[in-house]
Parts: structure tokens; C-alpha cells; sequence
């Protein structure tokens, strides 16, 4: 008997619905979120994480706000949309999905008020309707980050990645689990090494859950392991995901992820960053000006239930790192692979997707 499908998130009519994440892998769990303030702490809770999951959550998160407030007039459901814009943005910084689509769902709203005869109830329509084409065009990305992923991975490679860039961490699909689900559907012989990407282990939680959920063999390794087994040339290919791409091709990825591109450039490896072009932030001319997100002292000094820190020993858990743009072997997107010089193959890419 087969498994019952599962998902990231979506639109229903009690709230945003999202698979808790902090739950995995020991069971399933849904929330229903009737809240704009619920989705916001869901979203710094990592309840949803992953940059292009973030953006589709806070999309929904304005829609549902719209949908169940009690704005009378245009003017006020435009008010209520600004104070809701701001407590999602303060939820996540370094995620560039995230404003991405509160700047989207805000010109949307914007255009649409500026036409005669706008009413409460087509703005309220408008906007779940735009929340859901952004969760629809994520998925299409995605696919369409694998297709154009899977040219660059060898027959029988052995991948490895980082984190967790999968659909867990996307409407669906994902972006470096989708360059590995579109390379595996052509070549079963491949297989995956997923660091378990300490502190928080979404590559042990969650990379491993899904991919062994659908079949793809997976083995997780510690973070420290994975320059030995390039030295032993057991790695063929890194794909990671990212959280923002400066325009210069500089990325801020999960923390690790610049000691994995420092590795495969001295071992020869292949590095590919795979991401959606709403991950581009070309106003951000280098990784050195992406905030970098500061989390808590728990998710280091705890693992579960369990202490594993001396009471009063401080932490320094930085969320992100850079990785500067020439250890970066190129950039998958759904609009092709940007290669070295990134400034202009980069902007390239975006100038084709706005026409």
C-alpha cells in the first residue's frame, strides 16, 4: 500500500496549512494557521523554513489576512495590508524570497487599486488568488531548475548536499533535491550524501526524510566528514540551495555551506548553487552587505530534550555564511545555469525572465 501524499504548505479555508517541520522525522504533523501573527511565528519558529517556502508562506500569510480582517473600505484593507507586510518582513532576514513576495503581493494589491470600481471583496479575491499563483509558480521553478540541473550531474554520481533544499523548503519539488529527483528519474544508479547539517540537522531530519520517502538512496554523513571523503574521491558533485545570491554571485546559504565550496575547490569537485531567480537580489552588490540571522541558544545547545551545553556557556550561532562567488561552479536557475562572470550572466538571466 502506498504512502499518502504529502506537501509543504497550501491555502485552505481555516488558514494556511503547513507540515510542521520542527516534527520530522518522527511523525507527520499538520498546522492550521488562522492568523497573519500565527504564519509570522511559524516562520521564525522554523515550523516552515527554506527560503522559497518562506516567500510562498508569507504570500498566503497576506492573503489570509485580507481574507478573514474586517477592513470596510479599500483604503483600510490597504492599511491592514501595510501592518501585516511589516511583521512578516521582521520574521526572517537574510531569506530574499520573503520580501520578494511581500513586494509582489504589495504591487498586486497596489495595481489593482489604482483601477476604478475596486471593492473590498475583488481585493480580498485578488490577493489569494496571487498568493497561490506564487506557491504554483515556485513548483513550476523548481521542475524547471531540475531540468536544467541534470545535464551537469555525471551517470552514477555520487551528490552531495547540504541542508535541506528540497520541497520541504519550496512549494514543492525543491531546487538542489530537484536538480537530484530530475537526475534520478533518468539515472537510478545515483545517490546522495546529505550532511546532517548541524545545529538544527535539516539535512539529517529532513533531506533524509523525503528522499528516502520517494526512494532516492541517501546517506547522511557529520558536517566535519565531508572533506574526507572528497580527498578519498567519493564525491563527484555538491548541490546546495541558497537563501539569497548577491549580484555579483556571492551566496548566503545554510552555515557550512562556505567550508563545503572551501573543500571542493582544493579536491576538484564540482560546486552548483540551485535556485529560483526570486532568490537573486541584484540591489546587493556582494555577500559582504546580506545580514546574517543571529538564532537562538537552544538550537546549539540542545539537540530534541536533550542539553548537551554547561549551564551559562555562550553561543555564537550564526544561521547563514557567504560563499564568495568564485568557488561557485555555477548557478542553476529555472531560466538556464549562470556561469562565471556572475554580474552579467546573472542580470542576464533576469533581464530575459522580465520581458
Amino acid at each position: 500500500m502506498s504512502r499518502p501524499e504529502w506537501f509543504t504548505l497550501r491555502w485552505s479555508d481555516d488558514g494556511v496549512v503547513m507540515l510542521d517541520q520542527r516534527e520530522l522525522p518522527r511523525r507527520e504533523a499538520y498546522v492550521t494557521l488562522a492568523s497573519v501573527e500565527a504564519v509570522a511565528r511559524a516562520i521564525e519558529a522554523m515550523v516552515v523554513r527554506g527560503a522559497p517556502a518562506i516567500g510562498c508562506a508569507a504570500a498566503l500569510a497576506l492573503a489570509l489576512g485580507a481574507a478573514t480582517g474586517d477592513a470596510a473600505s479599500p483604503g483600510a484593507l490597504r492599511r491592514d495590508f501595510k501592518r501585516d507586510a511589516e511583521r512578516l518582513a521582521r520574521t526572517r532576514p537574510t531569506a530574499v524570497n520573503l520580501f520578494w513576495a511581500l513586494d509582489r503581493m504589495r504591487r498586486a494589491l497596489d495595481a489593482a487599486l489604482a483601477q476604478p470600481g475596486a471593492d473590498v471583496a475583488s481585493l480580498r479575491k485578488l490577493l489569494v488568488e496571487e498568493a497561490g499563483r506564487i506557491l504554483a509558480e515556485d513548483v513550476a521553478a523548481c521542475r524547471a531548475i531540475g531540468r536544467a540541473g541534470r545535464e551537469l550531474i555525471p551517470r552514477g554520481a555520487r551528490i552531495l548536499t547540504h541542508c535541506n533544499a528540497g520541497a520541504l523548503a519550496t512549494g514543492g519539488y525543491g531546487t538542489a533535491l530537484g536538480v537530484v529527483r530530475a537526475a534520478f528519474a533518468e539515472d537510478p544508479s545515483i545517490a546522495v550524501l546529505a550532511d546532517e547539517t548541524r545545529p538544527y540537522l535539516q539535512g539529517a531530519r529532513l533531506t533524509a526524510w523525503e528522499l528516502a520517502r520517494d526512494g532516492i538512496p541517501v546517506t547522511v554523513i557529520a558536517d566535519s566528514m565531508a572533506a574526507h571523503l572528497m580527498q578519498r574521491g567519493e564525491v563527484d558533485v555538491v548541490v546546495i540551495g541558497a537563501d539569497r545570491i548577491a549580484a555579483n554571485g556571492d551566496v548566503a546559504n545554510k552555515i557550512g555551506s562556505y567550508s563545503l565550496a572551501l573543500s571542493a575547490r582544493e579536491h576538484g569537485v564540482p560546486f552548483y548553487v540551485a535556485a529560483p531567480l526570486s532568490t537573486l537580489d541584484l540591489a546587493t552588490a556582494s555577500g559582504a552587505e546580506i545580514p546574517i540571522e543571529e538564532r537562538g541558544r537552544d538550537e546549539l545547545a540542545r539537540i530534541g530534550e536533550t542539553q548537551i551545553l554547561p549551564d551559562g556557556v555562550p553561543v555564537r550561532h550564526p544561521a547563514f555564511d557567504v560563499t564568495p562567488e568564485r568557488l561557485v561552479t555555477g548557478i542553476i536557475t529555472e531560466r538556464g545555469v549562470a556561469g562565471p562572470p556572475y554580474r552579467e550572466s546573472l542580470r542576464g538571466l533576469a533581464d530575459r525572465a522580465a520581458r
